[in-house]
C-alpha cells in the first residue's frame, strides 16, 4: 500500500492520478479483495454527469476492512475504545472478536429480515457495538 512520507511524494502520487487517472486507480483498488474483478476501471460523461468507477466490479467492504486480516492478524488490534465512563474499562477489539460480533449482528438483522439494500438506523452512543452494528449492515449490503 502507498506510504506518503513527504510532501514531494504527495504531488508525485496527485501527478499520476491527474495524468492517467484510470491506471491510478486501478493500481490503488488491485490492493483490495475483490468478488469479481472489474471490466473497466472509469467510465465518464461529464456531460450527463455521469461518473462510474470499476464497471461490473463486486466487493464486500467488510471482508476487506476484516476478513482479509484475519489468517494473518486475526489476534492483532482492530481498534481500542476508549471509555468516557469511569465504571466502563477501555476495550481492545481484535481482528477476530470484530469479525465474530459483526458476523453475529449481521445474523440477526437477517434473522428480523433485513436484506440488501434495505436501510437500517442505528441509534447507539460511541460504543463498539455501534461499529459491530456498521460493519454488520454493511456485510449484508444493508
Amino acid at each position: 500500500m502507498l506510504k506518503i512520507k513527504t510532501f514531494a511524494d504527495y504531488q508525485n502520487e496527485y501527478k499520476k492520478s491527474v495524468e492517467n487517472p484510470e491506471a491510478f486507480w486501478e493500481e490503488k483498488a488491485s490492493h483490495f479483495s475483490w468478488r469479481k474483478k472489474w471490466d473497466k476501471v472509469l467510465n465518464w460523461n461529464f456531460k450527463d454527469y455521469d461518473v462510474q468507477w470499476f464497471i461490473s466490479g463486486k466487493l464486500n467492504i467488510t471482508e476487506n476492512c476484516i476478513d482479509r486480516h484475519l489468517p494473518t492478524k486475526g489476534n492483532d488490534t482492530a481498534f481500542i475504545w476508549e471509555s468516557n465512563f469511569e465504571d466502563k474499562p477501555n476495550r481492545i477489539i481484535t481482528y477476530q472478536q470484530l469479525h465474530d460480533e459483526a458476523c453475529r449482528l449481521a445474523n440477526v438483522l437477517k434473522s428480523f429480515g433485513v436484506q440488501k439494500g434495505d436501510r437500517v438506523c442505528i441509534y447507539l452512543p460511541m460504543i463498539p457495538e455501534a461499529v459491530f452494528a456498521m460493519l454488520a449492515c454493511a456485510r449484508i449490503g444493508a
